[in-house]
C-alpha cells in the first residue's frame, strides 16, 4: 500500500541513513525501530541522529543535558 503522506513526511524527516526504505513512511519506521528497541530519527536532534545510536538510553542521556 502506498503512503499518501510520504511527500509531506519527508519534509520533516531527519533520518540521515541514505539506504532507509522506510524514510517518510512513519508507520513503518515506528514499527521497525520499536521492534529493535529503538526510537526513530525524529526523536533526536540532527547531530544526535547522525550518531545512528537510536537507543532509548541515548535518548535519555541527551535529554538530560
Amino acid at each position: 500500500m502506498e503512503c499518501t503522506n510520504k511527500a509531506r513526511n519527508l519534509k520533516n524527516c531527519n533520518c540521515s541513513y541514505a539506504g532507509c526504505s522506510r524514510k517518510g513512511i512513519c508507520c513503518e519506521c515506528l514499527e521497525y525501530h520499536r521492534s529493535q528497541g529503538e526510537l526513530p530519527a525524529c526523536y533526536f536532534s540532527d547531530s544526535a541522529e547522525r550518531t545512528y545510536d537510536r537507543s532509548v538510553g541515548h535518548f535519555i542521556r541527551i535529554s538530560k543535558r
